[in-house]
């Protein structure tokens, strides 16, 4: 089973011999470091796996990038707005490194139902995913101190801290990088 197609089934449930139908669907996509995937105002018609690098989701507030994410390897990427109900992305995504994608079009997408006939349960449960993710994390800046927020995101993705620019984990940790470099200098002792 390739990487696309255990991520596949790990995410949507999907059974194994379904598998190969739907990876058939995305195409290998590479973008160098600094390309953007989507762009606020327009529309992102498409829906990724990273097979490597990472991508920042970000929007422009009150003069500065505001960093809502930083995607990696082993995760989807789309503004799912976008993608899902043909609004203008909300978010800007940029490749932080060189990047190696699986894509999926809107269009090929809009053909998964035809070919597993439970997709749209299916992709109702990813969306639900979504949001608990979402929730989760809005929970975390409303219950923990900004030394939690690090240690949790520490635990769950340790190699952005070696990869990313520590301004982009501070915005995304809502926090100032000079608060992150204390955080990180009181850990490491």
């Amino acid at each position: 089973m390739t990487e696309l197609q255990l991520s596949i089934k790990s995410y949507f449930g999907i059974e194994e011999s379904k598998l190969a139908l739907l990876e058939e669907l995305f195409e290998p996509e590479q973008m160098e470091k600094g390309a953007s995937f989507a762009i606020v105002g327009k529309r992102c018609n498409k829906l990724s796996f990273i097979k490597t690098g990472y991508l920042r989701v970000f929007n422009h507030q009150d003069g500065k990038d505001v960093t809502q994410w930083v995607a990696s390897q082993g995760e989807f990427i789309t503004d799912l707005s976008s993608m899902i109900f043909g609004n203008v992305a909300r978010w800007d995504i940029e490749s932080l490194t060189d990047c190696e994608l699986y894509t999926i079009s809107k269009e090929n997408y809009d053909k998964i139902a035809t070919l597993i006939p439970e997709w749209h349960q299916l992709e109702k449960l990813f969306i639900a995913k979504c949001f608990m993710t979402l929730e989760d994390r809005i929970f975390s800046f409303l219950s923990m101190t900004a030394e939690q927020r690090y240690n949790m995101l520490f635990e769950m993705k340790s190699d952005l801290f070696n990869q990313v620019p520590l301004h982009y984990i501070a915005s995304m940790l809502g926090m100032t990088p000079e608060t992150l470099s204390r955080i990180r200098k009181k850990s490491i002792s």
